[in-house]
């Protein structure tokens, strides 16, 4: 059964509206198992993280406006909540535990968080589209 969160709602598209599920609530809920187990690794559940959520999050990343800060913060919360649950609370001193903050998630991560991804997604794309021949429609539109 899918969270009440996951359900479809209707966003516009390229000037007619299409129905889109939360892709990166599902592609972590589907995995919630590996990032809550304690068996394994922190280093390959970002691995995962990396490799599985984050591809599914950004599908088509390349031709979306990220101007709206509204949009960059909801995916900084989302890998936020992730590498929160991988790299878990932090113990003090005296021996109480607290959530580590944005900026200490940020230092375990190298500062590689999803919208960097997503700038080096259309960074790349950006590359792709000026090798295309000028015969190919996308250069065509690029150009127009």
């Amino acid at each position: 059964m899918l969270p009440e969160t996951a359900k479809l709602r209707q966003i516009p598209v390229l000037g007619c509206f299409t129905y889109v599920t939360y892709t990166e609530i599902l592609a972590y809920y589907a995995n919630q198992f590996f990032f809550k187990s304690r068996f394994i690794s922190k280093k390959s559940k970002l691995k995962l993280y990396r490799s599985i959520i984050r591809p599914t999050v950004t599908y088509g990343c390349e031709t979306w406006v990220l101007k709206e800060t509204i949009k960059k913060n909801k995916l900084m919360v989302f890998e936020r909540k992730v590498l929160r649950r991988i790299f878990g609370p932090t113990k003090e001193r005296d021996g109480t535990w607290r959530i580590k903050t944005n900026n200490e998630l940020d230092e375990l991560i190298r500062h590689k968080n999803i919208i960097n991804y997503i700038k080096a997604q259309r960074l790349s794309w950006f590359g792709h589209l000026h090798r295309m021949s000028e015969e190919r429609m996308v250069k065509k539109v690029y150009k127009w």
